[in-house]
């Protein structure tokens, strides 16, 4: 794999200040049952890397030190972690609102068979990836009979009250672009999503995100085996738009990897380009237990230019 680090470290982007944390991004572990070509994350079915239940702990603790409103659970697939229950429960007993960024297709892995009437009893907000309403497009993305398992996963979230409109049981869509272009309108978009999967499959969801392919891990390597990543990083640069600055999750939101460690996004914590604090190589959460983040600045590369491109985009889709 080319890595693309080196490629973005060199940038003009413009400072960012923080402001202040609302949202605590928990990456759980690399394992996946899936391995997509745009997975900024390289996730897989033979990645090992999984969180400690000592890290875990100190999540739960960081939350309740600064008062944290959402918890949002990543991966890999983080329902495959032995503790990922266990930590929807305790986040769920103290008012927090849940986040599972959630494949679909995990809805039919071995044991969790019950996990759609778990999420919807702890009122966990489900973000399921579909990059795309068509059948031939999905399963080229993200693996044979891909498509035919998601679209079995929302008919199941329906049938339990998902993407029904009721506040409690958010069910959103993630779209991605196929290949090295931005996303298209996010308004459109779910228009198109909503005709389609309601007429042919007789589903339901509350919100589309449109998110930007970002330039690293294996998508930035596809780039780059096909001589495409300086034409993307252009594409990207032409299309900057100042206005999405105050918008980018980074301001409002904290990562933490597998091992415990803090980034300022999922993206920086890809490239290893840990949090700013007290010039050291890398940030425990542990260590800024007690720390006020406001006005920190944000490590930046050219990647984000990635967020800031067009409409924008962040983990919660479209910034405008």
């Amino acid at each position: 794999m080319h890595e693309t680090i080196h490629l973005l470290e060199k940038t003009d982007f413009p400072n960012i200040t923080r402001s202040k944390v609302e949202t605590l991004q928990v990456n759980l572990g690399y394992q996946c049952n899936q391995s997509c070509t745009h997975c900024h994350v390289d996730a897989g079915p033979n990645r090992k890397e999984m969180m400690s239940a000592e890290n875990i702990d100190v999540v739960v603790d960081y939350m309740q030190a600064q008062d944290i409103g959402i918890l949002d659970l990543t991966g890999g697939a983080p329902e495959l972690h032995s503790q990922f229950r266990e930590l929807v429960k305790i986040a769920h007993s103290k008012s927090r609102h849940v986040i599972d960024r959630c494949n679909l297709t995990i809805l039919e892995e071995p044991h969790q068979e019950d996990l759609v009437e778990f999420l919807a009893q702890h009122k966990v907000e489900v973000v399921a990836s579909l990059p795309c309403y068509l059948e031939e497009n999905v399963d080229k993305q993200r693996g044979k009979g891909v498509f035919g398992k998601s679209i079995r996963g929302l008919q199941l979230l329906n049938s339990l009250g998902y993407g029904k409109g009721d506040k409690n049981l958010k069910l959103t869509l993630v779209s991605n672009p196929q290949g090295p272009q931005l996303p298209p309108s996010q308004e459109s978009l779910q228009k198109d999503y909503t005709k389609f999967l309601a007429e042919k499959y007789d589903i339901s969801f509350d919100h589309l995100f449109t998110i930007t392919n970002m330039p690293i891990k294996r998508f930035g390597s596809m780039l780059v085996s096909k001589g495409k990543f300086e034409e993307y990083m252009q594409l990207l640069r032409d299309a900057y738009s100042a206005e999405n600055i105050q918008s980018v999750m980074c301001r409002t939101m904290l990562s933490v990897d597998w091992q415990g460690y803090v980034y300022d996004c999922d993206f920086n914590q890809m490239l290893g380009m840990s949090l700013s604090h007290n010039d050291q190589i890398r940030t425990h959460l542990s260590e800024i237990m007690n720390i006020n983040l406001e006005q920190n600045e944000i490590t930046v590369a050219d990647h984000c230019y990635g967020c800031t491109a067009g409409q924008g985009s962040s983990c919660g889709g479209a910034l405008n």
